[in-house]
C-alpha cells in the first residue's frame, strides 16, 4: 500500500533512463524549457520548435505516450487557449478580415504566443509528474533549497488528501448501505450534513495520524530510506538540454 501510494501519477517504464534521474536533474531540467519558452518571442519560433522535440524526446525515452499526456494537460491548457481566444477580437492595431470577422494581427500573435506557452510548459509540468514521484519531487526541491515551509505544506497536503478521500469513500459506502438516493432539492441538507461530518472525522483522523508519526520520532522532516547522488548520467541529460535549447534559442534571437 505505502509502495502504490509512493508512485501515484508516475506513468510510463519506471525502469526508463528519465525515471531513474536525479529529481534534481529534471526539476531544473524541465523548468528550463519552460524558462526558454517562456522567454521566446513569437518572432523567435523555432526556440518552441526545439523545446517542443525536447519534451517530445523525453516522453519518449520514459515511454510516455498521448494517452497518458493528454488527459492530464486538457486539464489547463484548454481553459488558457480559451481565454486567449478572445485577444483577436479586442486587441486593436491592424487587423485580417476572416470572413465576416476582422481579427487584430496583434492579437492573432497574442493567441499564438500564449498557446504554445502555454502547451509546453504544461507539457514539461505533466512530464515532471509522470516521471518523478511526488515525495522524490519534494525531497529534489528540498535539495534545491526551496523554501521549507512551502515543501512540508505541499508535504502535508498530498498525504492527507489521501485521508479525506479514504473517509469519504466509508461515508459513501454507509450512505449507499442507507439507501441513500437524492433525488430532489429537499435532500441537499443532507448532503450538507455529510460535508461537515467529512470535516470532523478527516480532522480527527489528522490528529491520530500526526500523534503516531511524533510517536515514532517525526521532527519536522520525513525520514529517507535513500539519498540522492548527482550522477554522470543527470549531469549528461541537464548538459544536452542546455547545449542544445541556449544556442538555438539564442540564435533563433539574433536571425529573427
Amino acid at each position: 500500500m505505502s509502495a502504490a501510494l509512493h508512485h501515484t501519477g508516475v506513468a510510463g517504464d519506471p525502469a526508463s533512463p528519465i525515471h531513474r534521474l536525479d529529481p534534481r536533474a529534471k526539476i531544473v531540467g524541465l523548468a528550463g524549457i519552460t524558462l526558454v519558452a517562456v522567454s521566446t518571442p513569437l518572432r523567435a519560433w523555432p526556440a518552441f520548435l526545439a523545446c517542443a522535440l525536447a519534451l517530445a524526446g523525453i516522453a519518449a525515452a520514459a515511454r510516455i505516450g498521448p494517452a497518458t499526456v493528454w488527459p492530464r494537460v486538457r486539464v489547463i491548457v484548454p481553459l488558457v487557449v480559451f481565454a486567449a481566444a478572445f485577444v483577436p477580437f479586442v486587441r486593436g492595431g491592424p487587423s485580417v478580415q476572416a470572413g465576416p470577422v476582422a481579427l487584430s494581427e496583434a492579437g492573432l500573435a497574442t493567441f499564438a504566443l500564449v498557446t504554445a506557452k502555454a502547451t509546453i510548459g504544461a507539457l514539461g509540468a505533466v512530464l515532471l509528474g509522470a516521471t518523478t514521484a511526488f515525495p522524490d519531487l519534494l525531497h529534489g526541491l528540498e535539495r534545491l533549497r526551496a523554501p521549507r515551509l512551502l515543501t512540508v505544506i505541499a508535504g502535508f497536503m498530498y498525504r492527507y488528501v489521501f485521508v479525506i478521500a479514504d473517509e469519504a469513500r466509508r461515508m459513501r459506502t454507509a450512505l449507499a448501505a442507507r439507501a441513500y438516493r437524492p433525488r430532489h432539492l429537499a435532500q441537499v441538507a443532507a448532503l450538507g450534513r455529510m460535508v461537515t461530518g467529512l470535516f470532523l472525522r478527516s480532522y480527527e483522523r489528522g490528529e491520530r495520524v500526526y500523534v503516531a508519526m511524533v510517536a515514532r520520532g517525526y521532527a519536522g522532516t520525513m525520514p529517507r530510506l535513500s539519498v540522492l547522488a548527482f550522477r554522470r548520467t543527470d549531469a549528461l541529460f541537464l548538459g544536452a538540454l542546455v547545449l542544445t535549447l541556449v544556442p538555438l534559442r539564442v540564435l533563433a534571437e539574433v536571425a529573427s
